[in-house]
């Protein structure tokens, strides 16, 4: 075996979707970060853009605990998860991803009256509209990954970029 194939470790989500009934955005990930699993809570590596990009785009003060970010989620009316529930994966590499388990986005779809969906990058783009049932009905817009790796996107690009979500505000 390479000492590739020995960093890929089967990964479960042990994260919660955060939504409600008024959610109306959903933002789909891939699978949450060692950072964030270890935190138990979405885009909690310090260097991920996500939370600086949400605040720019709301016009919101920049979001430093698990509590403000659950707050502005639902005071925005965002839900977010990610859309696989489990897979073999080195590290954070979405590229990395093999044999993935979608999680029940539809118990998202049949509680809340989503308008939207988009993605954190074109991994979970591909893997929704692959995985997902609830693709069909509930098309998504990719957007972006915030991530660290992802540095060819300024903040004021991924800023520009994910002002569409304003529109569903």
């Amino acid at each position: 075996m390479s000492e590739k194939a020995d960093k890929k470790a089967r990964v479960f989500h042990t994260i919660g979707p955060e939504f409600d009934s008024s959610s109306r955005i959903l933002i789909l990930g891939t699978m949450p970060s060692p950072k964030s699993r270890e935190h138990g809570f979405y885009y909690a590596h310090p260097q991920n853009r996500f939370w600086k990009v949400m605040s720019a785009v709301t016009g919101c003060a920049e979001l430093d605990t698990a509590a403000e970010k659950r707050e502005f989620l639902r005071a925005f009316h965002i839900a977010l998860w990610d859309v696989l529930q489990s897979c073999d994966i080195e590290n954070a590499s979405d590229t990395s991803i093999k044999n993935p388990v979608p999680n029940d986005i539809e118990k998202i779809f049949s509680r809340a009256n989503i308008l939207q969906v988009f993605t954190t990058g074109k991994k979970a783009y591909t893997l929704y509209n692959r995985l997902c049932p609830s693709a069909a009905e509930h098309p998504a817009v990719p957007l972006p990954s915030t991530s660290p790796a992802n540095c060819r996107l300024s903040l004021d690009d991924l800023i520009a970029q994910y002002g569409i979500i304003k529109k569903f505000l």
